[in-house]
């Protein structure tokens, strides 16, 4: 699982699972633009947050350096790639980390309130890969990941912007593992579970983030970061990882029925057990193959 000399961008490092993600790809000898804008969990508000993973990564004997953008912004997702090239030649690896939370049942829900987290998650997530890609195109060389959620794959009550956020990075790397793969670019997503400070507000979820043998760290889903970031990393799989339990998730679908093209109504309210029968269902890559 190399990266050894490897350039990575990692949106959202200033804390949490960024930070770890970080932390870990340089120990390893990745070379770090740690990306923070240094908001609050809203989104609000600056800090220096990435100035500090920085400077564990530096105190640590790695290479790393800092951007503040907000990767919503087109612009400031530009300047997160150029940081890279200008400090350290290339980009080979991007892990779209970066998000913020808007919670809040879907019928109390604004619309700035599903834009801003839509904007944050996937939006940003597609301009920070859009603007690296092409270099990566070129070289036949890249390594992309996205974070998704059990919000999005399966649901969660209360967090419509986020699961649709979360479902549409599913999305995304189905379709860039495709159009990457010629080109020796492995597109793949992260679905990860730990206590940071995005869950504070539930119930328990609180940890020392000092103490690594914490059952719910979020370095304990940062192994799979190393894998998916590295030369062997799979390409267009979804890892689950939460609390040292790895596992994968995937698109199943049943046989279908063939009704034909005169079909009715009546003839698919008749079969419709059929159609919604799992029992049987196999793994998917393609429509109706």
């Amino acid at each position: 699982m190399s990266v050894e000399g490897k350039v990575a961008i990692i949106t959202g490092a200033g804390g949490g699972l960024g930070r770890q993600h970080a932390l870990l790809l340089a120990k390893h000898g990745a070379k770090i633009v740690v990306n923070d804008l240094g908001g609050a969990v809203d989104g609000t508000g600056q800090s220096d947050a990435a100035d500090v993973v920085v400077e564990e990564i530096r105190a640590a004997g790695g290479e790393a350096v800092a951007n503040k953008a907000s990767v919503s912004d087109r612009d400031g997702a530009k300047s997160i790639v150029d940081t890279a090239v200008s400090e350290f030649g290339t980009v080979d690896i991007i892990v779209n980390n970066a998000g913020i939370l808007r919670d809040k049942s879907f019928k109390k829900m604004t619309l700035d309130e599903w834009d801003i987290v839509i904007n944050v998650h996937l939006n940003g997530s597609a301009y920070v890969t859009w603007h690296a890609w092409p270099i990566m195109y070129e070289k036949n060389y890249g390594r992309v990941v996205f974070t998704s959620s059990v919000s999005g794959i399966l649901g969660s009550f209360g967090q419509a912007n986020y699961g649709a956020a979360k479902m549409g990075m599913v999305g995304l790397m189905n379709n860039l593992s495709r159009e990457g793969a010629s080109h020796n670019i492995h597109t793949n997503c992260l679905s990860p579970g730990a206590a940071t400070r995005m869950t504070a507000s539930v119930p328990g979820s609180s940890i020392d983030v000092d103490n690594p043998d914490e059952g719910n760290h979020p370095g304990l889903v940062s192994p799979a970061i190393l894998y998916l970031a590295s030369e062997d990393a799979p390409n267009g799989r979804i890892i689950q990882a939460a609390g040292g339990r790895f596992a994968s998730d995937a698109v199943y679908s049943n046989a279908g029925v063939d009704l034909g093209s005169d079909a009715t109504e009546e003839d698919f309210l008749g079969r419709v057990d059929d159609v919604l029968d799992l029992s049987e269902a196999e793994l998917k890559t393609q429509f109706w193959k």
